[in-house]
């Protein structure tokens, strides 16, 4: 399977710079994944597809503050970093540009000298990791002088910052927002719990792998980068029941799918859990948890565009993303959504 084959061809302008004023007025692009029908509606039309004790699983990570513009100590060059994850504390992996000329012991420093980072390791692919120096309290500092790390595709500057977060977010960590979640309003998600729908929660921290292409011809060999997870007891139990009497567990974004896939693959079973997922999902993969997903348009070429088609099929996706093209729906983080039914 090629790279190439999950191709397609986007106009620029569909490419969503800010997020609607509402959003919940998205619009909604309705895949039946069996038959390959496709219909049109809006995000508050989701409620009409999910039922009486249905599961809606949400990923309540919230995105860290985490892209920060300093200086090299003495030589005064400028330095870009995007913190990734938190190995242990204040030590952590991050994205530096420019990355070769970053090396072992050298001192950045951010805010003039609020906070600063040593190099002490360098690894590929531009990552290096850093132990941060401050004093006061870490998140405090990172609200001062960080911005929100939005992705190279989105050009204008977001005025709220709570915008690129869901209105549910709740454990800080994440270097990109769970995007099929920013859609979901207070309101709507109140509606949906007073029609029985049991709505869940679990965390994956998203990482690095939001940011990097695949630059492999054949797919199989791409290597995922891992990110973390984690999922309670309660929510465990519910999706469990859910499972055993048949109804319908309802994914909100790829996260929260390779959140249930990777434990479901570890344990056989959903159960209480933490730790490291680079689960791979492409097609050929069999599904153990999913029944619907609520998702984004995604980048060609991109793992979550292999991931929907694993769910859906290569041809049924490329197909809808023709169709939505077509009808000039707006595409990726702050773009329209897509229920794969």
């Amino acid at each position: 399977m090629k790279t190439s084959d999950f191709d397609y061809i986007l106009p620029e302008h569909l490419i969503a710079q800010s997020p609607l004023k509402n959003r919940d007025t998205s619009r909604l692009l309705v895949l039946d994944k069996k038959t390959g029908s496709i219909s049109h509606k809006v995000f508050t039309n989701i409620i009409d597809y999910l039922k009486e004790d249905d599961v809606l699983v949400l990923n309540d990570t919230k995105v860290l503050p985490a892209r920060l513009i300093g200086v090299k100590e003495h030589t005064g060059g400028i330095v870009e970093i995007l913190l990734l994850k938190e190995i242990k504390e204040n030590l952590w992996e991050c994205l530096v540009k420019p990355s070769r000329r970053i090396k072992k012991d050298q001192v950045l420093s951010f805010g003039n000298g609020l906070l600063k980072a040593i190099c002490i390791e360098e690894l590929e692919e531009g990552i290096r990791v850093l132990e941060l120096k401050y004093e006061g309290i870490f998140y405090e500092i990172l609200e001062k002088l960080g911005d929100m790390p939005l992705p190279p595709y989105i050009y204008k500057k977001l005025e709220d910052k709570n915008r690129y977060q869901t209105v549910y977010a709740k454990n800080i960590g994440s270097a990109a927002a769970p995007t099929a979640g920013l859609h979901f309003t207070k309101d709507l998600l109140k509606q949906i719990k007073s029609k029985g729908v049991n709505i869940v929660y679990i965390t994956l921290h998203v990482g690095l792998g939001t940011f990097r292409p695949v630059s492999v011809e054949d797919v199989s060999k791409h290597k995922m980068h891992s990110e973390f997870y984690q999922i309670s007891k309660e929510t465990a139990n519910l999706l469990s029941n859910a499972k055993a009497k048949g109804n319908n567990i309802i994914c909100v974004g790829t996260t929260s799918v390779r959140t249930l896939e990777s434990i479901y693959q570890k344990h056989n079973c959903f159960k209480e859990d933490q730790g490291w997922t680079d689960i791979f999902i492409f097609p050929g993969y069999k599904f153990k948890t999913v029944d619907k997903l609520i998702t984004n348009f995604h980048l060609p070429k991109s793992t979550l565009l292999m991931l929907v088609s694993a769910l859906a099929s290569k041809d049924k996706i490329l197909k809808a993303y023709q169709e939505a093209v077509a009808e000039e729906y707006r595409f990726f983080s702050f773009g329209d959504s897509m229920l794969i039914k």
